[in-house]
């Protein structure tokens, strides 16, 4: 067992990853429009998940090399290179300066459930102070830490969230029959949106990237593959557990709509104490946290990875990625802009991406020259193959309810 939790690592940090603000949001927001009923959507973004980063990581390892990097060096093509390339880039590094403000309010949202709001005025604008804060957190805990480091400290704070939110969601005395039926899938035609942004807050394409990058940073060598993918499955599983928690809790609370998840914890307050809205903030917090590391973290070795850098961590043009998405992301938050429409939106457009980003994935670990003995057998190509078909459904099926209520 201590050789297990001295193994964790890479996969704690993907469940860190999607359990942020966007996943908090998309949840409770499942959670008070459709009840229970959604659970089975989130039981197959897992099983998805696990897919996806087991390629991602078993990539990583055998290789030594990022997804990114991996891709630009197997597309012979200049032009499909560059428009690859392209692609990647706007969907991960543009992507995640827009999340990375999200993650930050997402993080201000749980303070401020329990604390004041800190603000001073400046030119006519409001600026919260908590988002430098949290943002300043995040940024010295990047600047400071080697990956041995963060591990650590995300190890702490998924145990943290995950402990807020499953504990919460006991206080909120569920309903056992309803959450079991809610495993059972119906009819998606109203529900279509809602599904695709759960799949897209739990199979987050910037975390194939991340993943692949960060088990060459933890170990060397293929013999390592069984550990990695053990501890990927448990923690991306103790990621959904997480996840499933967060939306009992709101369909438990009895509210009718939210406008933001702060409103969530307050809407639990009156029926169960402050004790479910303390534990609630203190999990929103937590995701918050994490979230603003590891997204602009992914960015930084997404671009490495298409730019072909050298060097870890400690490159300063792998720095300054990091530090400008974590800037930008301070700087939107503090002026107080409301993240949970962007946030929602967000998830859904990842979820449109997120096919894209698997066929390549899938490409890749079907070469032989890559991967050698270690490429995709029959039975996990089709099982990629149904996933990625499942992503594609959802994706055309989100857009052509969008169209029809235009």
């Amino acid at each position: 067992m201590k050789n297990f939790f001295r193994n964790l690592g890479p996969g704690i940090l993907v469940s860190a990853a999607f359990i942020g603000p966007g996943t908090v949001t998309v949840c409770s927001l499942a959670g008070v429009e459709f009840g229970y009923s959604l659970l089975w959507a989130l039981l197959v973004s897992i099983i998805a998940c696990i897919v996806l980063q087991e390629m991602s990581a078993r990539l990583g390892l055998v290789t030594g090399k990022g997804l990114s990097d991996s891709i630009r060096q197997s597309i012979t093509s200049p032009v499909l290179r560059l428009v690859a390339l392209i692609l990647i880039f706007s969907a991960i590094v543009i992507g995640n300066a827009a999340y990375e403000a999200g993650n930050i309010s997402g993080a201000v949202m749980g303070v401020q459930s329990i604390m004041p709001i800190e603000e001073i005025s400046i030119s006519g604008n409001v600026i919260n102070l908590w988002s430098f804060i949290v943002g300043g957190s995040a940024f010295i805990l990047l600047y400071l830490g080697s990956y041995k480091q963060l591990e650590k400290v995300f190890i702490g704070l998924v145990v943290l969230m995950s402990l807020a939110f499953i504990i919460t969601a006991f206080l909120t005395q569920p309903s056992w029959s309803g959450i079991f039926r809610g495993f059972v899938p119906t009819s998606i035609s109203d529900e279509v949106l809602t599904i695709i942004a759960l799949v897209g807050t739990t199979v987050v394409p910037y975390n194939l990237f991340l993943h692949a990058s960060l088990v060459g940073e933890k170990w060397t060598g293929v013999n390592h593959l069984k550990t990695v993918q053990s501890e990927l499955v448990f923690s991306i599983i103790l990621g959904g557990l997480v996840s499933m928690a967060i939306l009992i809790c709101a369909a438990s609370s009895g509210l009718s709509s939210i406008d933001d998840v702060a409103g969530l914890a307050v809407g639990l307050e009156p029926l169960f104490g402050n004790m479910a809205t303390t534990f609630l903030a203190i999990g929103l917090l937590a995701a918050g946290i994490t979230s603003s590391i590891t997204a602009p973290l992914a960015a930084a070795y997404v671009v490495k990875g298409c730019l072909g850098w050298k060097g870890g961590m400690a490159n300063w043009r792998f720095k300054a990625v990091w530090m400008s998405i974590i800037i930008l992301g301070i700087l939107f938050s503090s002026l107080g802009i409301k993240p949970v429409e962007i946030i929602q939106f967000a998830q859904v457009a990842n979820g449109i991406v997120l096919p894209v980003i698997a066929i390549f994935l899938l490409w890749i670990v079907n070469q032989e020259s890559i991967l050698g003995k270690f490429r995709n057998s029959a039975f996990q190509n089709i099982i990629g193959i149904l996933v990625i078909a499942l992503a594609i459904f959802l994706g055309a099926k989100s857009i052509y309810t969008v169209i029809q209520n235009l």
